[in-house]
């Protein structure tokens, strides 16, 4: 008996009943029988796909091409050393060329007051007058005593050539003399000191009194005088830059209007301030027109001595294993070189930095994503390019 004939009706037996038990499974669960059937068949066929495929004998598959590791593209630029003349910026102050405190030299009352505040004046314009009260008088009293000892002093002259007075009488009406002579020069001094002077050309700061005031002694300040036709900048150095600064060079006042002065390092200071270390630096500038004031904030912009460096952006600065500072290069091989750098100056436009061969090049796009010693594909470029993605320079081309 055959028994394909014996097992056909059983067969038939279990189909019909697992399909009525199929029929009676929730539509949830129907779902989830398919989904587990056909996630048996997909990993059944790569199975036995797997085990059909004939494996040569040096282990890779035939059906793909071999892969080999893949070297990775930067973007660089071609930098050419130039010639700099770095600068220090300081942040000072303004302060006039000249400011002097008018004072008096005699006691007194003010008489009257002349000038005003904010006028310009000339040199030896009156600011001020001190009531004179006796002085005049006491001033022709003395001219009237030096009169009185000169006729003395040639009398007792002619008498000493006639014999009929000493050597010592002559004498004495010489001192006689001398001092009446001294009296009305110190009267002379005191009545011309009444009015007190501008001691040169500018402007009136400050009068600190009124009509009627009382200097009760001298040395007491009447008026304060400014000229404004040269201005100073005054700053602080870093004992570290105070050996790079040199009296007599150029230097630039910024003044907070915007205006640019050029000036002169007219003073150098060799003491520091004890609590700061740092070294006062003094730069004069010529203002025609008198309009520059005392005491604002100004920038001080110092040149250095010349360097010959290279001009990068500080995105292209990065530090090595040690520490140190520098720049990430490709060499004519293809290979990442990393050099050490010094920071020269910052400027607007960029960082100047020494430490570089005369022409190298840098990398401008993809320095963090390489190592020193990598092979990589250089693609050229230039500094203006270093922040664009890649693939949007049409001009850049792949080095060798």
């Amino acid at each position: 008996m055959n028994p394909k004939d014996t097992l056909g009706p059983q067969v038939s037996k279990v189909t019909a009943k697992a399909a009525g038990r199929f029929k009676g499974l929730q539509s949830a669960h129907k779902t989830a029988i398919a989904i587990a059937l056909l996630a048996f068949v997909w990993m059944a066929s790569g199975l036995f796909k797997s085990a059909d495929a004939p494996i040569p004998a040096g282990g890779m598959p035939t059906d793909g091409a071999a892969e080999g590791p893949v070297v990775p593209r930067v973007r660089v630029a071609t930098l050419h050393s130039q010639r700099h003349t770095p600068t220090i910026v300081l942040l000072g102050r303004t302060a006039a060329g000249q400011a002097v405190n008018v004072r008096t030299e005699i006691p007194g009352r003010v008489l009257e007051i002349v000038a005003e505040k904010g006028q310009t004046v000339a040199a030896g314009a009156v600011l001020l007058r001190i009531d004179p009260e006796d002085r005049a008088q006491r001033l022709a009293e003395a001219q009237a005593r030096l009169k009185q000892r000169e006729i003395a002093y040639d009398s007792a002259q002619k008498l000493s050539k006639g014999g009929y007075s000493s050597q010592l009488n002559v004498a004495q009406a010489e001192a006689d003399r001398e001092a009446a002579r001294a009296l009305v020069t110190r009267m002379e001094r005191e009545l011309a000191n009444t009015a007190i002077v501008a001691p040169f050309a500018g402007v009136v700061d400050a009068i600190p009194v009124e009509t009627g005031d009382y200097f009760d002694k001298a040395g007491q300040i009447a008026a304060r005088v400014l000229d404004l036709t040269t201005i100073k900048a005054v700053g602080q150095v870093a004992e570290r830059d105070i050996t790079r600064v040199a009296a007599g060079g150029t230097a630039v006042i910024r003044l907070p209007d915007g205006r640019e002065l050029q000036g002169r390092v007219s003073f150098v200071g060799m003491s520091s301030n004890a609590l700061t270390r740092t070294f006062p630096v003094e730069v004069t500038a010529a203002v025609a027109d008198r309009d520059v004031p005392e005491g604002v904030t100004a920038e001080i912009e110092l040149p250095m001595d010349d360097i010959v460096g290279h001009l990068i952006s500080p995105a292209l600065l990065t530090l090595d294993d040690q520490g140190q500072i520098g720049v990430k290069t490709v060499n004519d091989q293809g290979v990442v070189e990393f050099y050490a750098v010094r920071l020269a100056s910052d400027t607007i436009g960029g960082t100047w930095i020494t430490g570089l061969p005369s022409e190298i090049r840098v990398i401008t796009v993809g320095q963090e994503f390489v190592r020193v010693g990598e092979k990589v594909t250089a693609v050229s470029g230039d500094l203006g390019t270093m922040h664009k993605p890649e693939g949007q320079n049409t001009e850049a081309k792949a080095e060798n």
